[in-house]
């Protein structure tokens, strides 16, 4: 009979192999932790590797996404069909699936993408969020299952875990159970050279369950699993491994944590441990055991998929999980474009905004908000977005805390959990708390949106610590992110709409707190915003010598330049630029008509310049903040440095 040990030996001596023959990668975690996800995925983990995607699977998060080989021979030994020998062999190589780290969307056995210390087991946190909401929607019969993580010293060093245990164990998510590879070793070497807490107090202190067991023994690791599924908390076990488990001379330090062991090594941890077998073969009898385990879920899904069919809302359920929107809503899109081009409110964007999230909200209920705190700065509540609380989870607004890096990471794990389209807000200059976290979103092609409020000098008197310069150019700089700026009511709705269609990555709104005028006064059934940039106003001239471009709150001082330069006998067009990444995808042609080949271009923008020089070219000009802001009323500041519509016109001029 196949033993636990023999196993669990199969993972240590696939990861050493692969790692070896990458010739990089980390053969350590997954040699020490090889005892833990034996007990797991053979004896608890609710998965069938037929059905990678079935709807009430367990989920599993590897956070210390380093020790990827152990996912990858979990996935090989369980039979997930994108994961044969052919791709253990290929670890880190190009063109395979079976990359340094695990990727969302390249392995099936990934549930995200892990890499980034701390992120995975927020992610985790934001799937076991996902779980208790689903479930308050369609009840346990339909969705009932749990999250496992995987995380390391480093991610529990990591900030972004104490922000995610924080709201975990606020909510109480009971069904979240931490596997902490306790070994003790850093990359510099033991982790008492940079840390001395203790994490179970910790932990217990942010109202989880803890325990400590001997991550190398079967039976202690899964009574401490047991126990943690009978928990009404979230659940820590602190598993005691040796890092490189069966190495003979680097095993238990820092030597194994991101190097090849070498072959000597192998060929002594071969001997110590029992393993005659050639490098990447498994024998049939062990495999054979790990199949089987693959296969154990089946039955349950069986039986799942016999409920869901029974199921009253069984057709609202996939669509959700599909990501598939619900038929009509663009209509509430053109109802609202209406009614605002009629009625021409003098809103700042982040009010537009609010007001289109009140009429999208209630068509589109798989739309989820939330804030850093921010609830009534960002406008991201609506009427029919209630409150998550410990006790109840069937509502729709989220409050994350000042946690921005821990908002993002959860918003994705919402997303990844299918069911859900997320939205949260904070202001712009806070994005650089969550960068790491919107990056995930990009690379994992996420529809997350990110309501970023106060988004120039022109949120006045908070100063130049809340006045964001840089962070649209970076933000634009971000591959697979569509930033939007928009100026008005209406272009605000459009990006709205823009970034609910998007379904393969995140969408940024950055949106003004000073009030400013609706520009888009005649309607247009067309989305104008989706196409990136558009003339809003065009030459009252005979022609256009002059193109003015501008984003957000700017776009109505282009418009005072326009008059300024027309009074003049100075033929000025004004072009609204409100999203850079939708105006490239357009064609040449549109993108030329648009600028005014052989015009003067100025553009203007109360923020950094870097980068609108490819829109204004060599010869143009750029109006805005070359330093950072100060603190006063926001027409001091727009006045004091010049980002006026007299610099504008000032500046064409000076062109021409």
């Amino acid at each position: 009979m196949t033993s636990p040990a023999d196993m669990a030996n199969a993972i240590r001596f696939l990861s050493m192999d692969a790692v070896e023959a990458a010739k990089s990668g980390h053969p350590g975690m997954p040699m020490g932790m090889a005892d833990v996800a034996t007990v797991l995925f053979t004896r608890f983990l609710k998965f069938d590797a037929k059905a990678p995607r079935w709807a009430d699977r367990d989920r599993f998060v590897l956070s210390a996404g380093h020790g990827s080989m152990l996912l990858y021979a979990l996935g090989y030994l369980t039979g997930y069909e994108d994961l044969d020998i052919d791709q253990i062999r290929k670890f880190r190589q190009f063109g395979a699936r079976t990359a340094g780290h695990p990727e969302f969307g390249h392995v099936a056995i990934a549930e995200t993408t892990t890499g980034p210390l701390g992120q995975g087991l927020a992610n985790a946190v934001g799937l076991a969020l996902g779980e208790k909401m689903m479930a308050a929607r369609h009840g346990d019969g339909i969705v009932n299952h749990y999250t496992y993580v995987i995380a390391g010293d480093g991610c529990l060093m990591e900030g972004i875990s104490q922000e995610a245990i924080s709201l975990a164990g606020h909510w109480g998510l009971s069904k979240l159970i931490l596997l902490w590879d306790d070994n003790h070793i850093c990359i510099d070497g033991d982790t008492a050279l940079s840390t001395s807490e203790d994490q179970l107090a910790r932990f217990s202190a942010a109202k989880w369950d803890v325990t400590r067991v001997d991550g190398h023994d079967p039976e202690a690791i899964a009574a401490a699993i047991e126990a943690a599924k009978a928990s009404d908390r979230p659940s820590l076990i602190a598993c005691r491994t040796v890092i490189g488990f069966g190495a003979p001379t680097k095993g238990g330090t820092e030597k194994v944590h991101g190097a090849p062991l070498g072959a000597e090594e192998i060929a002594g941890a071969r001997a110590k441990l029992g393993w005659p077998h050639a490098p990447f073969e498994i024998p049939a009898p062990i495999l054979d055991a790990w199949r089987a385990a693959g296969r154990r879920g089946a039955t349950e899904r069986a039986a799942w998929e016999a409920r869901l069919a029974a199921y009253p809302e069984r057709a609202e359920f996939e669509r959700t999980v599909a990501g598939r929107l619900p038929e009509g809503w663009h209509q509430t899109v053109l109802d609202f474009k209406r009614k605002v081009t009629a009625e021409q409110p003098k809103w700042a964007t982040r009010k537009s905004s609010q007001e289109a999230l009140e009429a999208l909200t209630p068509v589109i209920p798989e739309l989820i908000g939330g804030s850093a705190d921010l609830t009534h700065s960002n406008l991201t509540h609506t009427k029919v977005t209630r409150s998550i609380t410990p006790t109840d989870f069937s509502g729709r607004y989220i409050h994350y805390g000042v946690r921005e890096h821990g908002m993002a990471a959860i918003m994705n794990g919402l997303s990844l959990h299918g069911g859900f389209i997320p939205y949260g807000g904070t202001f712009l200059i806070f994005a650089n708390y969550l960068w790491p976290a919107l990056r995930m979103s990009a690379m994992m092609n996420r529809r997350v949106i990110y309501v970023l409020t106060h988004d120039s000098i022109g949120l006045g008197e908070d100063g130049p610590t809340h006045q964001p310069i840089e962070t649209v150019t970076a933000l634009r700089a971000t591959p697979n992110v569509l930033v939007f700026r928009p100026c008005d009511p209406v272009e605000t709705m459009e990006a709205y709409e823009a970034a609910l269609d998007n379904e393969t990555g995140p969408s940024v709104l950055a949106l003004s707190r000073q009030n400013l005028p609706t520009l888009r006064t005649i309607h247009s059934d067309d989305n104008l915003t989706a196409r990136g940039g558009y003339i809003l106003a065009e030459s009252d001239l005979e022609s256009r010598q002059v193109t003015l471009l501008a984003t957000g709150s700017e776009v109505s001082l282009a418009l005072e330049a326009k008059d300024l330069l027309e009074s003049q006998g100075i033929g000025t067009a004004v072009v609204s630029l409100p999203c850079w990444e939708l105006f490239e995808r357009q064609t040449k042609e549109y993108r030329s008509a648009v600028l005014g080949d052989g015009t003067v271009r100025v553009a203007v923008e109360a923020l950094g310049t870097f980068g609108w020089e490819r829109w204004v070219g060599d010869n143009g000009a750029v109006i805005g903040m070359t330093g950072f802001g100060a603190s006063a009323p926001a027409d001091t500041l727009y006045n004091h440095f010049g980002i006026t519509a007299r610099a504008v016109a000032e500046a064409a001029l000076a062109r021409l």
